[in-house]
């Protein structure tokens, strides 16, 4: 009999913040502030995407900035943040790394530290009501100016006490260079945050590399081109760099073709850590449980491998030392025969 996956105490660092909104909960914020839904966000959910071209990722930003236009009252900020920390919580996620960008938020709330600081008080209260960790990555979008990137990273290194634990770089990698940021990097590292970029999406193995030798990253977003370099896994591997992988989220986007495309045993086996994610379920129709079924049901994955990609996530977070030990414990538990 298979351990139920619910069970399987995992840290999820690859979610990020409007995305991980219930669909039902858009569609009521919507209806509630008088918004039209596209069908592609209301009767045709989840959205048939593919962003590997330039209007395929045009699209999947505009629905997303539809998705972010619900959330107008600091009620609909904690609404979601209290969701999302119950939604882990039932998939056995015990500790979360969101991924917020502020500035999306601050013409609403008041400006960039209001903004920042309304969303921070709503990680701590949903992770009290859940019962889970939660830290905050504030990301940077790559797509506007590095000088803004500069701004969030100051911002990020002066919350580092009320919970921020990282820095981050989002949106389209075709439209902004990794080293176009190393000043903002250089800021939050030389703070003492982890560097977590995205990379290896829509690029290929040089996007991770670019990561790795310029922004000096501790783990890579998505990541999952490094597989068409044998010896950037093995730079990988050696140096523990972690690659946040988003199966569905990959095929959702074009990246893969279909879910048995996605290079997650080809990593696995090659040393290259790894951190499942669910990346932004409300468009992708998937949370981080799924994307422990697939590693099971597709990929082939064995409950000790299972139990070791957990280990990986809680290894590659920014828990504290007895939080992390105790989820490797609890980890060891799941595996443990029964009786």
């Amino acid at each position: 009999m298979p351990r139920p996956l619910s069970e399987l105490p995992k840290a999820h660092l690859h979610l990020h913040f409007t995305g991980s909104m219930r669909h039902s909960t858009l569609v009521e914020l919507a209806r509630e502030h008088g918004l039209h839904l596209p069908d592609a966000l209301e009767e045709d959910w989840p959205p048939q995407l593919r962003a590997t071209d330039e209007r395929g990722w045009f699209r999947f930003q505009r629905l997303y900035d539809i998705a972010r236009s619900v959330l107008q009252r600091e009620s609909d900020v904690y609404r979601l943040l209290r969701e999302a920390a119950e939604d882990e919580a039932a998939e056995g996620s015990r500790w979360l790394e969101i991924q917020i960008d502020p500035s999306g938020y601050a013409s609403k709330f008041g400006g960039l530290t209001s903004a920042m600081e309304l969303m921070l008080d709503a990680t701590r209260k949903a992770a009290e009501h859940a019962g889970i960790g939660i830290a905050v990555v504030v990301a940077a979008n790559r797509t506007r100016h590095p000088l803004d990137a500069k701004t969030l990273a100051r911002l990020a290194t002066h919350y580092m006490d009320q919970g921020v634990v990282g820095f981050g770089l989002s949106n389209d990698e075709r439209r902004g260079r990794a080293r176009d940021f190393d000043g903002a990097f250089r800021l939050a590292k030389r703070a003492g945050l982890l560097a977590v970029p995205h990379g290896g999406e829509l690029l290929g193995a040089a996007s991770v590399a670019e990561c790795v030798d310029v922004l000096d990253a501790d783990r890579v977003g998505h990541g999952v081109r490094a597989a068409e370099s044998p010896r950037l896994m093995e730079r990988l591997a050696a140096r523990g760099i972690t690659c946040e992988v988003c199966p569905t989220s990959n095929v959702g986007l074009g990246v893969a073709e279909h879910a048995e495309d996605v290079p997650l045993r080809r990593l696995f086996e090659a040393g290259v850590p790894i951190a499942l994610g669910a990346d932004d379920p409300l468009l992708f129709g998937a949370r981080l449980l799924p994307q422990y079924e697939l590693a099971r049901q597709v990929y082939g994955f064995s409950d000790p491998e299972l139990a070791e990609l957990a280990r990986q996530s809680v290894r590659a977070s920014a828990a504290p030392d007895d939080v992390r030990e105790k989820l490797l414990q609890e980890i060891d538990d799941w595996l443990a025969p029964a009786g």
